[in-house]
């Protein structure tokens, strides 16, 4: 008997502090797991390229992460968060803290963080309704250049990105209303001469979101400074809007890029988007999207960078997608969709996830989707 007490104070003694740490722990685990299965026309292009036309597996925004917080006192609190890529296909493994990634400092002054984070600008695009951001639904690779991961002077065109080395700050709502702010460390400067015209390069980006009610309303502004080789710059603003108008949700956005690729050229290309998500009744859903890049306009044969086409007429390019999503449950959904991406003459334009097409192509496909969230 005394044995059996000794046994069991003992196992209390071990659990106490277990039960305690997990009583106090604000340590959350979430993550999106999202599978995308295609079969994909790539179109032959006016010079007669005929590319293959595959079947095509993609992981577009799976990741898993957590996160946490700890009440410091008088309204201030300490976070982070640490999310990963969770491609699970096992192809694209890009390693640990790989994506939304940060610590920080929060309360009645806003929130101050330092880390691998998503820009002010693309965190405001509250308008692409009816659409994804990547995968062959995606429409930022039109709109605002690719949404990934980047170092600092990485990605001369691309302006809603997820950028590493970023010092971020967010004011705190005011009546709907919320500022963001975020510009990145020289870091690639330590091996370079001061006289180089790359030295200092940065992405700053500022943006202002407001959302009361039905109505969400973002404008936003990304600029890559010296990300050209001859020091030249790149920058962008956008105006994104969705209105919820009873069981369909409408959306809209327009977005401006204006480089200097050189001293002596510039680039400049506009783009715009339109969709509708219905909800049908109960877990039935309707998506809709229509996104059109406008001819790149400036410097006869300035180029931005190797998505884009060069400078000059025909230019231009017009996908819609069209998809029914059937809702599993409040985390889990799936879909099937058919999606047509139209490059004018001279644009060569893909379907995210796909390689370099040739000019003039047409690139078409069905889709089928599984997502879930937890």
């Amino acid at each position: 008997m005394q044995k059996k007490l000794i046994a069991v104070a003992v196992a209390g003694a071990l659990a106490a502090p277990a039960a305690a740490l997990a009583q106090s722990s604000t340590v959350q685990v979430f993550g999106n797991m999202y599978i995308e299965y295609g079969f994909v026309n790539q179109g032959s292009s006016v010079a007669g390229v005929d590319p293959a036309n595959p079947d095509v597996l993609q992981s577009p925004g799976s990741e898993i992460g957590f996160r946490g917080e700890e009440k410091l006192g008088g309204g201030l609190s300490a976070w982070f968060q640490c999310t990963s890529t969770a491609d699970i296909r096992g192809q694209s493994q890009n390693g640990f803290c790989s994506r939304n990634s940060a610590v920080g400092l929060k309360g009645s002054f806003g929130n101050f963080f330092i880390g691998l984070w998503d820009n002010p600008y693309k965190r405001s695009r509250v308008g692409n309704t009816g659409a994804r951001d990547t995968g062959a639904f995606g429409t930022t690779h039109l709109m605002y250049g690719g949404p990934g991961t980047l170092q600092v002077g990485a990605g001369t065109g691309d302006f809603a990105r997820r950028q590493m080395n970023s010092i971020n700050y967010d004011s705190p709502n005011f009546g709907g209303f919320q500022a963001m702010v975020s510009v990145s460390s020289t870091q690639t400067s330590t091996v370079l001469l001061s006289a180089a015209p790359t030295a200092k390069q940065r992405n700053v980006s500022l943006a202002g979101v407001y959302r009361q009610g039905p109505v969400a309303l973002g404008v936003g502004y990304s600029n890559n400074d010296k990300t050209f080789a001859t020091g030249g710059d790149a920058d962008s603003w956008h105006i994104n809007a969705s209105y919820q108008l009873g069981s369909v949700k409408l959306g809209g956005a327009y977005a401006k890029i204006d480089a200097d690729p050189t001293p002596a050229s510039d680039y400049k290309v506009s783009s715009w988007h339109l969709g509708a998500e219905w909800k049908v009744a109960g877990p039935h859903n309707v998506h809709f999207g229509y996104t059109q890049a406008g001819d790149a306009k400036g410097t006869p044969g300035a180029v931005l960078n190797a998505l884009r086409p060069a400078v000059g007429a025909d230019t231009g390019a017009k996908l819609w997608q069209v998809k029914y999503v059937h809702d599993l449950s409040k985390r889990t959904f799936t879909s099937v969709g058919y999606v047509h991406l139209k490059n004018d003459r001279n644009a060569g334009y893909n379907l995210n996830g796909l390689g370099v097409v040739g000019a003039g192509s047409t690139n078409k496909g069905v889709v089928f989707n599984l997502g879930h969230r937890f």
